[in-house]
């Protein structure tokens, strides 16, 4: 599975990066706005220090409108994959962009069959919200499942990206899932690295390593 890192924070990509577990970013405008810079200089930026793919979101309502934005923003870099709302005009927005040899992540996705439809629309991602469900009271992962299976019975070659992850346990669910890609945010990928079994561990090799005789 994939690790795509949800912030606009150059520091936590590179850091990601030197660990080797940076392969895409995903932003939308709340993230960006926190980074301080402007939208397309942060956008070009998180493009040259990530190879992998670089969601980067509309903010048009209609068709017209996202139809442009998502021009606008894969001249931005190679590697900018235009993010869209799973709406109708979201739908219509991936189609057209699709046609144009750019890749779409249709994003806040709730329901397999909405995650059937941005595939058919020709989705190169789909972005299936499960912390947002989670939160309603809702499985989120069962939705991650069904989607899965779906897009095998058919063979549908729309990427599963995990979004709205709170926590280790959503990443590994993923995994068993067979998400393609899960995205989170900064915290949860070192959050992923510790134990304190790991850190005892280190503690003790580094003590006995104090008590073996130095000549």
């Amino acid at each position: 599975m994939k690790f795509f890192l949800d912030t606009a924070d150059l520091k936590e990509l590179r850091e990601a990066k030197e660990m080797g577990f940076l392969d895409g970013v995903t932003t939308n405008p709340t993230l960006i706005a926190r980074s301080g810079l402007p939208f397309d200089e942060t956008i070009r930026e998180i493009c040259a220090l990530c190879e992998g793919p670089v969601s980067a979101e509309c903010v048009g309502a209609s068709f017209n409108e996202m139809f442009e934005e998502g021009k606008t923003l894969a001249a931005l870099a190679n590697n900018v994959v235009v993010k869209v709302p799973l709406t109708r005009e979201g739908l219509k927005t991936c189609r057209a962009l699709t046609r144009e040899g750019i890749r779409v992540n249709v994003t806040l996705c709730f329901t397999s069959l909405q995650a059937l439809m941005a595939a058919k629309a020709g989705a190169a991602f789909i972005s299936p919200f499960v912390g947002r469900l989670d939160d309603r009271g809702e499985r989120g992962m069962e939705v991650v499942e069904q989607i899965r299976t779906i897009y095998d019975n058919y063979g549908l070659s729309t990427e599963v990206l995990v979004a709205s992850i709170r926590h280790p346990i959503h990443v590994l669910d993923a995994a068993l899932a067979g998400a393609d890609i899960s995205t989170m945010p900064f915290d949860t990928l070192t959050k992923m690295i510790q134990h304190p079994l790991t850190d005892l561990g280190v503690e003790a090799f580094l003590r006995d390593y104090q008590r073996i005789p130095k000549r």
